[in-house]
C-alpha cells in the first residue's frame, strides 16, 4: 500500500518557521516530481512548491518565493518543506503529493498528482 505521510504542522506566530516532512512508503518516488499543496478553509487546493525527480529543479508559487524551500532525500524517500517568515495567510492544510509521470517536468496542477498524503495543519497567528 502506497502512503504519503506528512508531519511537522502546528500553531505558530507570524514570522516563525516550520518544517514539514513527507515520508513515502510502499514504493519509491525517486523518479517522480514531488509537490506540496495547501488548502485553506473555503478555498480550493493550491500549488505551493515542487521539486523534480533529481532535486535539481524547484518551482514555487509567487507568494512563498524567498520564504519556503522544498528539498528531497531520495535515499530516505522523503520530501521536506522549510517554511520561514510565516504569515497568517499561510494558514492551511498542507498536502504532500507525487506526480506519477516518471522523469517528467514539474506540473503545478493538483490533477497531475495521483498520490496524496492526509495533510498537515499549519496555523499562523498574527
Amino acid at each position: 500500500q502506497v502512503q504519503l505521510v506528512e508531519s511537522g504542522g502546528g500553531l505558530v506566530q507570524a514570522g516563525d518557521s516550520l518544517r514539514l516532512s513527507c515520508a513515502a512508503s510502499g514504493r519509491t518516488f525517486r523518479s517522480n516530481t514531488m509537490g506540496w499543496f495547501r488548502q485553506a478553509p473555503g478555498k480550493e487546493r493550491e500549488f505551493v512548491a515542487a521539486i523534480n525527480w533529481s532535486g535539481g529543479s524547484t518551482y514555487y508559487t509567487d507568494s512563498v518565493k524567498g520564504r519556503f524551500t522544498i528539498s528531497r532525500d531520495t535515499a530516505k524517500n522523503t520530501v521536506d518543506l522549510q517554511m520561514n517568515s510565516l504569515k497568517p495567510e499561510d494558514t492551511a492544510d498542507y498536502y504532500c503529493a507525487a506526480d506519477p509521470s516518471p522523469y517528467g517536468n514539474i506540473r503545478a496542477s493538483p490533477i497531475a498528482h495521483n498520490y496524496w498524503g492526509q495533510g498537515a495543519q499549519v496555523t499562523v497567528s498574527s
